[in-house]
């Protein structure tokens, strides 16, 4: 049933889009509190900016044109995102459709980006410039093997197009093109189109579309770099004799968390084409081959120059997004009939996407049976209604951090929000003689919630005084009965 109606790239599409629908009418069900990422995205909407900090800006202005166009909403987080998601998977789908004959096989391999649990599920639980790097990945490959198959100033425009967009996406998708690079060179054909005149305007068009944010970074780097290495390097580890062997270490268990499932998928499903297809080859699986492994030799150059100790998974997506394609690539030329075993393999995928809506809506509505607490069950809504309730709407908004910012302008959204010395400390000063203004922080105790020592430092330096200082402590959307969420807040009145 399944083979017949995903038979091709078109009829697969739908079933991904419906899937998707699925996704976004799902989040919107679920409570309208902010995962760190979306309240990220929503406070930074506010502003249009070359640069934001650690993460490159590709998604940011993505949101900051939803924003201003539809203002912030769960539905103008959720839709870009999904539509990222489906362009990565129909993108995929061409690139599939460049290397493989069988229209079934391209379809499937289509659909086998649902066996990738960084791209089926963590995308959907809270990713967005991960997003951006899966869509870029994507049209990259779809790019390059259509160059190399067919060149033409479209295909090479493409990877321009895709180069520019992922460096502006996620930054290490600039190894992306070195990688490509790299893998083609051993093939004297196609190294002819490394030395086409038409590699000049897919050059040009990726250095207009990264050229504003290059020159952001120019001036940036320590403050754009500083939140990777921070989360790759753990300073208690640091100090040891030969730290990067956990960075080592690390990189195996994320190479297998990304590919045990999906493996796992093939040879239950193809079983012994599978086995026999692990030995077939030809110029196409050679070239994947020599890119995944070039890929993981620059992540392990990496690791020993920086000393990186954690390496997370979905820092892989740009290398071993191209596995399905390339096990498909590798049982097509087997030459093996894989009717039965691509009946199989369709058959989970519609179980699979069933399996993701249940563990997102699981997660936050089981919260209370499962023993902890998403973003998703923080009562934001109630704390907005409760600090702002029979009073003057404030006239600004000073939150302690971009998860508090950034909920707090979803549910108050005609009130612009900063953070303290973010955007500038000028914005804060202009809206004084404009009082009310609210402060909030996460509050470390209900019952005791002291303004933090930053913020107050903060406002005293900006000439800004609290004229009273409370705190809530609301209970959790499905929790259990007694366990609450505190938050503090202050009230600067007009004088």
């Amino acid at each position: 049933m399944m083979q017949r109606f995903c038979g091709t790239i078109g009829s697969a599409s739908m079933l991904l889009a419906g899937y998707f629908l699925l996704n976004i009418l799902l989040r919107a069900a679920l409570p309208h509190s902010l995962e760190l990422d979306e309240a990220e995205q929503t406070f930074y909407a506010q502003y249009l900016l070359a640069g934001y900090g650690p993460q490159p800006p590709f998604y940011n202005w993505m949101q900051y044109a939803v924003d201003a166009v539809a203002g912030p909403s769960i539905w103008a987080l959720s839709i870009p995102k999904n539509v990222l998601l489906f362009l990565c998977y129909l993108f995929y789908g061409f690139a599939a459709r460049e290397m493989l004959k069988d229209r079934t096989l391209q379809a499937a391999a289509m659909l086998a980006l649902i066996t990738l649990p960084q791209v089926s599920y963590m995308a959907q639980q809270d990713l967005t410039h991960t997003v951006a790097l899966l869509f870029a990945t994507s049209l990259f490959l779809f790019g390059f093997f259509r160059t190399l198959e067919r060149p033409s100033l479209l295909s090479y425009l493409i990877l321009g197009i895709a180069t520019g967009v992922g460096i502006i996406a996620k930054y290490n998708f600039a190894l992306m093109p070195l990688i490509a690079v790299a893998a083609v060179i051993p093939d004297r054909e196609w190294r002819q189109r490394l030395l086409d005149w038409r590699i000049l305007p897919a050059f040009a068009i990726a250095l207009a579309i990264t050229l504003p944010h290059l020159h952001w970074l120019y001036g940036n780097v320590e403050l754009a770099s500083h939140g990777t290495l921070s989360k790759m390097i753990d300073s208690r580890e640091a100090s040891d004799l030969f730290p990067a062997g956990k960075g080592l270490l690390s990189l195996l268990i994320a190479i297998i968390a990304f590919a045990a499932l999906p493996i796992a998928i093939f040879a239950a499903a193809f079983r012994r084409d599978f086995i026999h297809a692990l030995s077939a080859g030809d110029c196409w699986t050679r070239l994947m081959e020599r890119m995944i492994v070039i890929s993981l030799i620059a992540v392990v150059a990496v690791i020993l120059v920086t000393g990186a100790t954690h390496i997370r998974e979905r820092w892989l997506d740009p290398f071993l997004l191209i596995l399905p394609i390339y096990i498909f690539r590798k049982l097509e030329v087997a030459g093996a009939d894989l009717s039965l075993g691509l009946k199989r393999f369709l058959n989970v995928v519609p179980v699979l996407m069933a399996l993701v809506l249940i563990a997102l809506a699981a997660r936050v509505i089981g919260a209370e049976f499962i023993g902890s607490y998403t973003k998703l069950n923080v009562p934001f809504a109630d704390f907005a209604k409760a600090m702002t309730d029979n009073r003057q709407p404030p006239a600004l908004i000073i939150a302690s951090d971009r998860y508090v910012g950034g909920n707090l302008r979803l549910q108050l959204p005609d009130v612009p929000v900063i953070i303290s010395g973010f955007p500038n400390p000028g914005i804060a000063m202009n809206a004084a003689a404009a009082r009310p203004i609210l402060v909030a922080w996460r509050g470390p105790n209900p019952k005791e919630a002291p303004m933090p020592p930053e913020i107050s430092t903060w406002l005293k330096q900006n000439g800004l005084e609290p004229d009273a200082i409370g705190s809530l402590a609301l209970p959790y959307h499905f929790g259990k009965s007694g366990d609450t969420y505190a938050l503090g807040f202050a009230w600067l009145e007009r004088k």
